[in-house]
């Protein structure tokens, strides 16, 4: 008998309709608060993990100041993101590549409080021992993703490829 006979034979083709697509991704997104990020710099290509929070479609991601990982966005912004759940077999994967530009915000930096109202830094100070008073003046990414290859073989029960396609300007 298989657990999961949907998964057998090939893949469905079916395109997700688009509100659907981000609904899936935002919900992984929201589920999920660990992420790699991938730069590119003069050594080459760097993974780094690394905890995020988001607003809709973008990331953000808070960093020490001189890191590889801001080297490499400084001579280059553009970014990978793996998103993934655990996989407890393949009825059970999802997880998402995001590709965009990143930004890196100082304070005083247009967006940058902005940004950490998203980010929930409040639960890392009170770890910390460090006043809620005291929004962290740290380096903070903001990704703005532009295009995304979402992968879930829960798709195929409902008939849709399990690989769908997202990109910020469908035209």
């Amino acid at each position: 008998m298989i657990a999961n006979p949907w998964l057998v034979g090939p893949a469905p083709t079916a395109v997700l309709p688009r509100e659907r697509l981000v609904e899936r991704i935002l919900n992984l997104l929201s589920s999920q608060n660990m992420c790699v990020l991938a730069t590119t710099g003069p050594d080459g290509p760097l993974a780094t993990p690394v905890r995020y929070y988001h607003h809709d479609l973008t990331l953000y991601v808070t960093s020490q100041a001189g890191t590889p990982k801001l080297r490499n966005i400084a001579g280059d912004p553009r970014v990978s993101v793996g998103v993934f759940a655990p996989l407890v077999g393949q009825a059970s994967s999802r997880g998402a590549q995001l590709f965009g530009a990143a930004r890196v915000l100082l304070p005083g930096d247009d967006g940058f409080e902005e940004g950490m109202a998203v980010y929930r830094w409040q639960s890392d100070a009170v770890e910390r021992g460090r006043a809620l008073v005291d929004v962290p003046r740290n380096p903070l990414l903001r990704i703005e993703v532009g295009r995304v290859v979402y992968t879930e073989h829960w798709l195929r029960r409902d008939g849709y490829a399990p690989r769908q396609f997202w990109t910020r300007d469908p035209g």
